[in-house]
């Protein structure tokens, strides 16, 4: 058993969450029981997932995606419902944002990047002045259709690809989720590839118009690594059960 406050202590410092200027409200977004024997891990803070959390025995849920943006809600609707899931289950809610996306360890990026193998991985992608994602080397050279098959077998998803770019990749930028508008960075870095959740309309013709290529994994799978690398942290630190909660979504 671990407490809970000691919990978000330690996952705060370990992301360095206070070093991040983000929209999110980075930590303990709601205060549950102060007795933690399991978390439960998500991408987002759904109805559906804060649910099976509380149905899996869980005393804490940390997700990616919290409910708390930095603008002033009122507790109706959907985000009643969540409350009210949160109160009858006396489970606490964390999320950390732009600090798992770029934590050189168990971050969504990094750990992108080292699904593929990829070495001597450097920060790599600002988003408002700060560096969220990594860029790094293949072991190897590979075609874009063995890394988006990588992809797929291991995020689970459906990857859209853009091959206008080196037919041997070598060198991959990525930022997970939403990042399309970061693309022109790897461009201009020289990357061979980057990687990102979402495509956004505009990337696959700036593919072709610089020869690049894209990947888009959607932003969901492409968020999954950071959340289920923390838990692995989390449970050996402090001995707890740990649970990845899936919620499929494509998007």
């Amino acid at each position: 058993m671990a407490k809970r406050d000691a919990l978000v202590r330690f996952t705060d410092s370990y992301l360095d969450s206070s070093s991040v200027k983000d929209a999110s409200l980075n930590g303990l977004q709601f205060e549950g029981s102060p007795d933690v024997k399991k978390i439960a891990f998500g991408v987002s803070a759904s109805l559906a997932c804060i649910e099976r959390a509380a149905a899996c025995g869980a005393q804490m849920l940390i997700t990616h995606h919290g409910l708390l943006w930095g603008e002033a809600r009122p507790f109706c609707g959907p985000l009643k419902r969540k409350l009210a899931a949160l109160v009858a289950a006396d489970m606490s809610l964390c999320a950390w944002h732009l600090p798992l996306d770029r934590h050189p360890a168990c971050g969504n990026n990094a750990m992108l990047l080292k699904m593929l193998g990829a070495k001597g991985l450097r920060p790599f992608g600002s988003y408002k002045g700060v560096t969220i994602g990594f860029s790094g080397r293949l072991p190897r050279p590979l075609e874009i259709g063995e890394i988006a098959a990588a992809l797929a077998l291991k995020l689970d998803a459906e990857p859209l690809c853009f091959r206008f770019g080196a037919k041997k990749i070598r060198t991959v930028g990525a930022v997970s989720g939403g990042a399309s508008s970061m693309f022109d960075q790897a461009a201009e870095a020289g990357l061979d590839l980057f990687i990102t959740g979402e495509a956004g309309e505009p990337a696959q013709e700036y593919a072709r118009e610089t020869r690049s290529n894209f990947i888009a994994a959607g932003h969901y799978n492409t968020e999954k690594p950071g959340v289920q690398a923390l838990a692995a942290v989390l449970e050996r630190k402090f001995g707890v059960k740990t649970e990845f909660i899936d919620i499929p979504n494509p998007a």
